[in-house]
């Protein structure tokens, strides 16, 4: 590199101008060398089980609030549980985008019903959605349950009814609910392990 006598006293002062005030105080590093705050420091941790597969993997969910009755606290942090003996800290793809499915505005919060006729859904409450079930489920099991065969064989079927079971619950809950099913006599059972 070619430099003149001039251009080289002007490298040198800019340097040791820089130097001088690095030293006297101004050096952008001791800003810079500051303790941040872990950001789940003051997070309130709840386990939970991602809700996509059957797989039942544990997440670790943080959210911020005061807690008070009436607040609402905000999920700010989703990770895989590393005590969890399914996933041990781990979690697929689906599930390590757990946290935009829960805080997306498309995400459905609520029961809603379309009448028939209409093209607007009506939003209605959780007890009137239960009520509708179990009266749409009961009109459909006395008009087609199927209790003899043609030979006069007992077979308690209801062959208009089919179930998805969720396979993230537990052993005993997905007995329990294949049990019911069955005594209803749902044939068409199948769970979502399988999707």
């Amino acid at each position: 590199m070619n430099m003149n006598r001039r251009q080289f006293f002007k490298v040198c002062s800019a340097g040791l101008t820089g130097s001088s005030i690095a030293v006297m105080g101004f050096s952008p590093t001791a800003a810079l060398a500051e303790v941040r705050t872990f950001k789940l420091a003051r997070a309130t941790e709840t386990r939970n089980i991602c809700p996509y597969c059957s797989v039942s993997c544990g997440v670790l969910i943080y959210s911020t609030g005061d807690k008070s009755k009436n607040s609402q606290s905000e999920i700010i942090h989703i990770e895989g549980d590393p005590d969890n003996p399914v996933n041990r800290g781990t979690l697929c793809p689906k599930g390590a985008g757990l946290r935009d499915m829960i805080q997306s505005k498309d995400r459905l919060k609520w029961p809603e019903v379309r009448e028939a006729g209409s093209s607007e859904w009506k939003r209605i409450s959780w007890n009137e959605a239960l009520d509708r079930i179990a009266a749409h489920m009961k009109a459909d099991r006395d008009a087609n349950f199927i209790a003899q065969n043609a030979d006069g064989l007992t077979v308690n079927r209801w062959p208009t009814m089919g179930a998805l079971v969720s396979s993230a619950s537990s052993n005993e809950a997905g007995y329990l609910t294949v049990k019911t099913l069955r005594g209803l006599g749902v044939t068409a059972l199948d769970t979502q392990a399988r999707i």
